[in-house]
């Protein structure tokens, strides 16, 4: 291996490990029922807050709630992983 191409492979990864911890802090919100339930991750996929509206928990049907979680949740998941691709 040519000392330019060890030194090319040296700035990459130093560039790797700048967005890797650019990602670590960057954030992306989803939601799901009409902004009843809120989920927010880091680029690095990580869920760091849940936040449901009180209006939005009814006991007789959890099902209704679970779902808008779920949904919220993988929303948030795919934002993160297309912010770490557009970050790549």
């Amino acid at each position: 291996m040519n000392r330019n191409m060890l030194k090319q492979a040296q700035q990459l990864q130093q560039r790797l490990i700048k967005v890797q911890e650019e990602l670590e802090h960057a954030t992306v919100e989803a939601s799901a029922g009409g902004g009843a339930v809120k989920v927010t991750a880091t680029g690095k996929q990580r869920v760091t807050s849940i936040k449901i509206d009180p209006a939005a928990v009814d006991p007789q049907d959890v099902t209704i709630l679970e779902d808008m979680v779920l949904a919220a949740f993988n929303e948030a998941l795919d934002k993160a992983v297309e912010l770490a691709n557009q970050r790549m």
